[in-house]
């Protein structure tokens, strides 16, 4: 199935980091999001219908938490394969999630390189790992072993609440900044920053001093030969 694409269901309750996840996911090459869910009744009758070749999973949800979720998948012996988001980060609820199959377990917040690092394992796993094929130990090896998550710290990918922003500040809006903060190596300016995400500067800059005030983000005035300094903003590595 080499250059296929790998059309993914989404099992996540809150809207926000359903999209989040989702734009996440569709960066990477060869995976779609099909379709999402926001809770595990709901995502079994998806996986029943659509037969998605991998879901993203999350845990703490309404009607069918992810840990019944993913047993009930077992239990009927869907051929399907599954990666867990989730804040639970407890060593009993990460060792069921195992013993119970799935490819991967991503602890909230996670940055976009050790989803995209699972993704890109999860796919040299399909197309090596082919139904009804014998594998032999040095492709096995590969698939294991090659890639190797990057130790390089990143700034995690924080998830925002509504309630808790100041008068005038968008959520969604937030968050690309953040997420467009969290990719960049070098310090941005607001107006860097505007190009980047498709805002106006002064916009930009709102969100910049915003996320510099919680902590998120460094400010450094960098002076050139002539005029006023120019603001440029960082993370802060974790």
């Amino acid at each position: 199935m080499n250059k296929e694409t790998i059309r993914v269901l989404l099992i996540e309750d809150d809207p926000m980091v359903q999209q989040v996840n989702k734009q996440f996911i569709e960066r990477v090459n060869h995976f779609q999001v099909i379709d999402i869910a926001s809770n595990g009744l709901e995502g079994l009758e998806k996986i029943r219908h659509h037969q998605p070749d991998l879901v993203i999973l999350d845990i703490f949800m309404p009607s069918l938490n992810g840990i019944d979720t993913l047993y009930e998948i077992r239990k009927e012996q869907i051929d399907i394969d599954v990666i867990i988001i989730s804040a639970a980060n407890d060593q009993k609820t990460v060792r069921k999630m195992m013993q119970n199959g799935a490819f991967d377990y991503l602890i909230k917040p996670f940055t976009f390189e050790r989803l995209q690092h699972t993704l890109r394992q999860y796919y040299s796993f399909r197309t090596e790992v082919q139904p009804d094929h014998s594998i032999s130990q040095s492709q096995l090896d590969r698939v294991i072993f090659s890639n190797e998550v990057s130790t390089t710290p990143k700034t995690p990918i924080k998830l925002f609440n509504k309630d808790e922003l100041p008068k005038g500040l968008n959520v969604a809006t937030l968050q690309q900044v953040m997420n467009f903060m969290s990719e960049q190596h070098a310090p941005q300016s607001a107006e860097e920053v505007a190009d980047g995400v498709g805002i106006a500067r002064v916009t930009a800059r709102r969100y910049l001093d915003y996320l510099n005030e919680q902590g998120l983000l460094h400010l450094d005035a960098q002076y050139g030969n002539i005029g006023r300094p120019i603001n440029k903003y960082s993370t802060i590595e974790f």
